[in-house]
């Protein structure tokens, strides 16, 4: 047990390394120096840029690996049987294993995108939409491209974390070269992106290890943490710990967070709790140690809906009324042109036909898969929720209109 233990504490290591290991300056530079050829790599044969440029941060270590360097290959492709061109070889898999050796960088991504457009095990690739890059990232997988078995994910993880699908936005026309969130460095993971739902006061301090919420165990696990790793070291079914904590079935964690080991309470330690900027009700749950359903009675509440910012939520008695809700308070601040949108744009319809839906977004949702949900196009959400980027928050609320 002990041994098991030791290799998933390994394990899990290495994938927070390989997802967000880089140092966040040199993936910055990378993306800004190369972003140009994935997108043209992806008007030429149809592979998404968004995909191209995370196999090449993940590859190269964000332009600072020893192949790399020695080859301009930047996407790990061996030599195989129908190279005829330069080679150098480097430990892999194998000791020294052959790889092809380019004279220049874009001889390399245009390898790379004809290494997948010509060969048959990866032509079912080319049949998933463009922008649907988890389905790449787990197709890539399955047809051996990589031996790594959390490869999807750190693939997955790098285009969130540095808003690559923009980059295929672009390449498809959708996104204009001058509206882009360009990589920009900072203090917080490496990205200066426009977060409207970043929380305000000061943030909150854990202690390392075990430690106790509302007379509830609990630890703190960082972003990329294995779910696995965290029930065997604790001794608890991971579907206990799955059902504790109101997760989905996830192999690692995909932000820092609180991470139960014991049922929650039905009433919280503090009487109550005011709601911060960007705060959903999940937070507040994971904050106070209270389970969500109770939360839910407690304060007269649905499942779906949210507390407005400064709402008191009660976690004792429950509340004398329900509170202001964020999509209420929304439609009391918002402009004319969110509750209908301006009728001189093509994609509108009458106003007397429009139905107002408010989406929260849930872990792991992406624009593109909301879009898809509600059969609207990604530019129209963002119009309509002016939002800056392509990047959501777990718990925000969406503003959908709906014929």
């Amino acid at each position: 047990m002990k041994l098991k233990l030791t290799t998933l504490f390994i394990i899990s290591i290495a994938l927070s390394k390989s997802m967000s290991g880089q140092n966040s300056s040199d993936v910055i530079t990378y993306v800004n120096t190369y972003k140009d050829y994935a997108i043209d790599e992806m008007k030429r044969t149809g592979i998404p840029a968004s995909i191209i440029l995370a196999q090449g941060i993940h590859e190269t270590e964000a332009g600072k690996s020893d192949l790399v360097k020695r080859s301009n290959n930047h996407f790990g492709i061996k030599c195989k049987d129908t190279w005829t061109g330069s080679v150098v070889y480097h430990d892999d898999d194998e000791r020294g294993e052959c790889f092809r050796s380019y004279n220049n960088p874009l001889d390399s991504y245009k390898d790379h995108s004809d290494f997948l457009r010509n060969s048959s095990r990866y032509n079912f690739l080319f049949r998933i939409g463009p922008l649907d890059y988890e389905a790449w990232a787990y197709g890539l997988k399955k047809a051996g491209y990589a031996t790594n078995p959390k490869y999807p994910l750190i693939l997955i993880q790098l285009i969130r974390d540095y808003n690559l699908q923009q980059y295929s936005l672009i390449a498809m026309g959708k996104l204009q070269p001058g509206d882009e969130t360009l990589a920009k460095s900072s203090s917080r993971n490496g990205r200066e992106l426009v977060d409207a739902n970043k929380k305000t006061g000061p943030l909150r301090q854990y202690p390392q290890g075990e430690f106790l919420i509302n007379n509830t165990r609990v630890v703190f696990s960082k972003k990329g943490t294995s779910l696995l790793a965290i029930s065997n070291e604790y001794d608890i079914p991971l579907g206990r710990l799955v059902e504790f904590n109101d997760l989905k079935e996830e192999d690692v964690l995909i932000q820092d967070q609180l991470i139960y080991l014991q049922r929650k309470r039905k009433t919280g330690g503090n009487e109550f709790h005011i709601v911060q900027n960007g705060e959903s009700l999940y937070d507040i749950c994971q904050a106070e140690a209270i389970r969500y359903e109770s939360i839910l009675t407690l304060n007269r509440l649905s499942h779906g809906e949210e507390p407005a910012t400064g709402e008191k939520i009660y976690l004792r008695v429950i509340a004398p009324s329900k509170p202001l809700l964020e999509a209420e308070k929304n439609k009391q601040t918002s402009p004319a042109w969110r509750q209908y949108p301006a009728a001189t744009e093509k994609d509108t319809v009458a106003a007397s036909s429009i139905n107002t839906i408010t989406h929260i977004v849930q872990t792991k949702e992406t624009l593109y898969s909301i879009s898809k949900k509600y059969g609207v196009e990604m530019e129209q959400i963002q119009k309509w929720n002016k939002l800056d980027s392509l990047n959501l928050k777990t718990g925000q609320e969406i503003i959908i209109y709906k014929n």
